[in-house]
């Protein structure tokens, strides 16, 4: 019973909707009509890579070592290279499978055999099963990246879906994972409603139509599971800013990608998305300081940051199992997690809009938040508050606002990675009805493994819909 798990790279539950509205994706619109098409909420960071970690590990990004896109490593035992940080926009990327917590499963490493492209994560996959890499698919990409050219990244997608269903009619693997990247880079240079997306989603549509006509036409269709999903939304961007800019210019020596070969550096901003980011403070330290322990000359970024109309939220760890939550306009509340559940109190204010909660489940958090702005919040928050990896400062940022001004090869009229829920609820379509709600991406990799009548492994912050 194969399982084939479509990740329509930055697409959105409302703009596949309307598409299939439209009328110009009818092979989605017939997954949604035989099986179902469901809104789950994604993680944060909600930024692919780390966001590709529920479908192949089933796992939060920051508990196992993905905080983010960029991160600063303050014990210099992962990243030793000048600048002790990691980018995955790049040749860094690589790393991705040594970075992660090894005692966390991929799925590739549980399938009897698999194939894969533009997975991020790999460990556990051969690399004749691996679409999409090699030295001169790299250049080519590298290429598209930086010229900017939109239409490259539709020929890109194009491509990487003949090969994969050429190697499924091939091989036909147990597992299939094909990332497409083209409604995400075609919403970062023109926004999300614009004219490119659609050609990018009808890739993708076409792509389900070519493997669903070669497994009808093979026998195999009623016992395939074909799944298309998302990592995270998007929303418009009207202005950027400068986040490392405005903290070099409080005086601080700070690093930040692509400039990180400093070894005096200070404060180290690292982004991703481009809205949301970790701030490390005190850089000479080797271990992760907690709020109260922070020397009160690094104070004034935290009340300059705040002050900002860019800054939504701002997150700051306080213990394992504890940090606040602050707005400039809406107070702050404190939030506690232990044994698989979770508080909520307002202090000043009521910054989630929800009220204070004491003691709930994951999934009573889950119901509570979806429809507000800060869908599974709670529990997002927790994850990436008590990632050993994360900064002293978490920040999502405000609506209409990004946290990089300069740097990226083309300006970015859309953006995502914070807990807004135009980035967090993704769309989640079937080929047959699930047998209980999916609620999070982390429910992919579970779910994957019960089609494949493989064992659950423990410790998964997924549950099977099967």
């Amino acid at each position: 019973m194969p399982v084939i798990v479509i990740v329509a790279d930055g697409a959105r539950p409302d703009s596949l909707a309307d598409a299939m509205r439209r009328g110009i994706v009818p092979a989605l619109a017939a997954l949604r009509d035989e099986g179902g098409m469901h809104t789950v909420t994604s993680v944060f960071p909600s930024v692919t890579g780390p966001a590709y970690a529920p479908f192949l590990m089933g796992r939060y990004p920051g508990p196992i070592g993905l905080p983010g896109l960029r991160w600063y490593d303050r014990e210099r035992k992962t990243c030793r290279l000048p600048g002790n940080s990691r980018s995955y926009v790049g040749p860094e990327m690589r790393h991705i499978d040594k970075d992660i917590d090894s005692s966390a499963p991929t799925i590739f490493e549980l399938a009897k055999s698999s194939v894969a492209a533009l997975n991020v994560i790999g460990r556990g996959l051969e690399p004749q099963h691996r679409i999409g890499r090699g030295i001169g698919f790299v250049a080519r990409t590298g290429k598209t990246h930086f010229t900017g050219k939109v239409q490259g990244w539709l020929a890109i997608d194009q491509e990487i879906a003949a090969e994969v269903a050429g190697q499924i009619r091939q091989k036909q693997p147990d597992f299939v994972f094909s990332a497409m990247t083209g409604i995400d880079k075609t919403s970062h240079s023109e926004g999300h409603a614009g004219a490119y997306v659609d050609q990018a989603l009808q890739i993708v549509d076409a792509a389900v139509a070519e493997i669903r006509h070669d497994a009808e036409r093979g026998g195999t269709w009623e016992s395939t599971h074909l799944w298309v999903v998302s990592d995270h939304g998007h929303s418009p961007v009207l202005q950027h800013e400068d986040l490392a800019g405005l903290v070099r210019r409080l005086g601080f020596r700070t690093i930040a990608h692509p400039f990180v070969f400093s070894p005096r550096g200070e404060i180290a901003v690292m982004v991703s998305g481009n809205a949301m980011a970790h701030v490390y403070l005190d850089l000479k330290l080797r271990a992760r300081p907690w709020l109260h322990e922070i020397d009160e000359r690094f104070t004034p970024v935290f009340d300059v940051l705040l002050a900002r109309e860019s800054v939504d939220l701002m997150i700051l760890p306080t213990g394992v199992g504890s940090c606040e939550i602050r707005t400039a306009s809406r107070g702050h509340a404190a939030l506690t997690w232990a044994n698989g559940r979770v508080s909520y109190e307002p202090v000043t204010g009521d910054p989630l809009a929800i009220g204070p909660q004491h003691q709930i489940t994951e999934d009573e958090s889950y119901d509570l938040t979806l429809t507000s702005d800060y869908p599974d919040s709670l529990v997002q928050i927790a994850r990436l508050s008590d990632s050993p990896r994360s900064g002293e400062i978490i920040l999502s940022a405000a609506r209409n606002w990004d946290f990089r001004a300069k740097y990226e090869p083309i300006p970015h009229e859309s953006s995502h990675g914070a807990l807004h829920r135009e980035h967090m609820l993704v769309p989640l379509l079937m080929n047959r009805a699930p047998s209980t709600r999916p609620r999070r991406t982390v429910d992919v990799m579970p779910s994957a493994l019960d089609a494949l009548g493989i064992m659950i492994p423990p410790g998964l912050d997924g549950k099977s819909f099967l």
